[in-house]
C-alpha cells in the first residue's frame, strides 16, 4: 500500500514539473513575435489565441503569464505586432488580467460590446479583440482599467523593442 501512495505521489510530481517546465518554456519563447504567418499573413496564433483574439474569448483570471509581470518593455498585438501598451502604463488590479490605464495613442479602438454593458477594445490595426475598458474605478489617476488578455499580447523587454518586426497590415 505505501508503495502505490508513493507512486501516485511521485507520479503526480513528476506531472506537475513537467506541465511547470513547459509553461516556462512556452513563456521565455513569445517574447518575440514568431516568423511564421498563417493564411491572413499575420502571425500564427494558438487555439486558445485564436479562441481570444479572433472569437472574442477571454482567458481564464490569474492564469496568463503577463497579470503579475512588472518587467519593462512593450506590449505588442500577438496578432499583428502593433505597439499597444507601455509598461510603464501597467499597473495592479488585482483582477486577474494585465491591467493599463492608457494605450499607444490610436493603437486601441473602443467598440460597444454584444452585451450591452461594457465597452470592448480591439487592435486598431487588425481588429482583434483585446479585452475590455471600465472607466470611473478610481485605479489610478486616469481612471481607467484596460483589462486585456494575455492571449492578445505579446511582451517584448526593453532591450529588444529595436528588434521588433513591422506591424503587420492588413
Amino acid at each position: 500500500m505505501k508503495n502505490t501512495v508513493f507512486s501516485i505521489l511521485s507520479f503526480l510530481g513528476l506531472t506537475l514539473t513537467a506541465c511547470h517546465a513547459q509553461t516556462e518554456t512556452d513563456s521565455t519563447k513569445a517574447e518575440m513575435p514568431p516568423k511564421e504567418r498563417g493564411a491572413s499573413g499575420y502571425n500564427l496564433l494558438t487555439p486558445q489565441q485564436q479562441y481570444v483574439i479572433l472569437q472574442k474569448g477571454t482567458d481564464r483570471a490569474f492564469t496568463g503569464d503577463y497579470y503579475n509581470k512588472t518587467d519593462k518593455g512593450l506590449y505588442i498585438c500577438r496578432q499583428c505586432n502593433a505597439p499597444l501598451y507601455e509598461s510603464d502604463d501597467k499597473f495592479e488590479s488585482h483582477c486577474g488580467w494585465p491591467s493599463f490605464d492608457q494605450e499607444i495613442k490610436g493603437s486601441v479602438i473602443r467598440v460597444p460590446d454584444a452585451d450591452g454593458q461594457r465597452t470592448e477594445i480591439i487592435c486598431s490595426n487588425c481588429k482583434g479583440h483585446l479585452g475590455h475598458v471600465f472607466l470611473g474605478e478610481g485605479f489610478t489617476d486616469k481612471d481607467t482599467r484596460h483589462c486585456v488578455n494575455t492571449s492578445s499580447l505579446l511582451f517584448v523587454p526593453a532591450d529588444k523593442v529595436k528588434d521588433i518586426p513591422p506591424t503587420i497590415k492588413p
